[in-house]
C-alpha cells in the first residue's frame, strides 16, 4: 500500500467511526477508549500534508518566476531566508500542538458523540463538505477579529508589514498568532463536533490556499474574475495587504471568496492603484527575523490595517 493509499484509508476509518461510540476495529485502525485517540499513522498524515505542502510551494514558486505579476521593492533573497525561517518555527510548533491539540479534540468529540455534526445521521461525503465550509467560515471570521482585537492585531501584524507579497507572505505568521488558530481550531471541533478526516482535508486546503492567494503572479482578467466566484485569487487576496486601511478591511477569506461577498467585505481594485506593507515597518531590518518575533511587544503608532 502506498503512503498516500495509507492515508487515505484511515481517513475512511475516521468517517465511519462518527457511527460507532463502543471500543472497536475497523479496517486498517483501531480505536482506544482509555487514550481518547485513533491509533493511526499520524506520522504518515503529516508526512502527507507537510508534503503537499512543499508541493504547491514549489509549483507556486515556479509560477513566479515565469509569471511575475509586480516587482519586489526588497531584496527576495534577505526577504525569503528570514520568512521561511519564522515558517520552520511555526512548522515545529504546528507539528507539536496539531496532534496534541486538534486531532486529539476532534477525536474526543467523536468518542463523546459531541458536536452538532454528531447528532445527526448524515452521510459522510456531506459531513465532510459541511465541516470544510464551517472551518473555512470560522477561519475568516477569526481573520477579521485579528484585524479588530487589540490584543490579536499585534501578532497578526507581523504578515502585514511584509514589504511585497509572494508565496513567502504566505507563511510569515508570529508564532503566537500560530498556537492562538490552533486554539480556535480546537474549539470549533469540538462544538461543530468534526472529524479527524475533515480535519485533515481541511489543513492540507488552508495550507495550499495560504500559497496561492499570496502569489505573485499574472492571472488574466478574464480567469481571475471565473475564479473570484468561488475561490480567492491573488489578485483579490493583495488587496488585504493595502498600505491603506480602507482597503486592508477587506477581503479576509483565504480559501472560499464567498464570505467577502456574503458578509460584505468584498472590494475589487486595480492591482497598480495601492501599495502593500505597513508604513511604520517599511525599512530593511524590519526583514529580519529576530525583528518579525519581537515586532508585536514594540510600540507602533499605526492603525490596525
Amino acid at each position: 500500500m502506498s503512503l498516500v493509499e495509507g492515508v487515505c484509508s484511515h481517513i475512511i476509518c475516521f468517517a465511519r467511526m462518527r457511527h460507532f461510540a463502543n471500543i472497536g476495529k475497523f479496517s486498517n485502525c483501531t480505536y482506544s477508549k482509555s487514550r481518547l485517540i485513533v491509533v493511526v499513522a499520524m506520522s504518515d498524515v503529516e508526512l502527507v500534508r507537510i508534503t503537499l505542502f512543499f508541493a504547491t510551494l514549489t509549483i507556486c514558486g515556479i509560477w513566479e518566476a515565469v509569471l511575475t505579476r509586480n516587482s519586489l521593492r526588497r531584496n527576495i533573497k534577505l526577504r525569503w531566508l528570514n520568512n521561511f525561517s519564522l515558517a520552520s518555527l511555526n512548522l515545529v510548533i504546528v507539528k507539536i500542538f496539531m496532534p496534541l491539540v486538534v486531532y486529539n479534540a476532534a477525536n474526543l468529540a467523536m468518542q463523546l458523540n459531541l458536536g452538532l455534526l454528531n447528532q445527526y445521521r448524515i452521510s459522510d461525503g456531506v459531513v465532510l463538505l459541511l465541516s470544510i465550509l464551517a472551518l473555512d467560515c470560522v477561519i475568516y471570521w477569526q481573520h477579521r477579529l485579528f484585524h479588530r482585537l487589540s490584543f490579536c492585531w499585534p501578532m497578526h501584524r507581523v504578515h502585514h508589514a511584509d514589504q511585497d507579497v509572494d508565496i513567502s507572505t504566505g507563511v510569515r505568521f508570529h508564532p503566537i498568532e500560530i498556537v492562538l488558530s490552533l486554539g480556535i481550531k480546537a474549539s470549533t471541533v469540538i462544538v461543530l463536533g468534526i472529524s479527524p478526516g475533515a480535519v485533515i482535508v481541511f489543513e492540507v486546503i488552508l495550507s495550499s490556499s495560504a500559497i496561492f492567494t499570496h502569489c505573485n503572479v499574472r492571472l488574466s482578467p478574464n480567469t481571475d474574475r471565473w475564479l473570484r466566484y468561488l475561490i480567492v485569487t491573488p489578485n483579490m487576496h493583495r488587496i488585504h495587504h493595502s498600505t491603506d486601511v480602507k482597503h486592508s478591511n477587506h477581503n479576509f477569506g483565504f480559501f472560499l471568496s464567498i464570505w467577502d461577498r456574503f458578509f460584505g467585505s468584498y472590494i475589487e481594485l486595480p492591482i497598480q492603484s495601492y501599495k502593500v506593507g505597513i508604513k511604520e515597518f517599511n525599512n530593511q531590518r524590519e526583514v529580519w527575523l529576530d525583528r518579525l518575533l519581537s515586532q508585536p511587544f514594540r510600540k507602533n503608532t499605526s492603525n490596525k490595517s
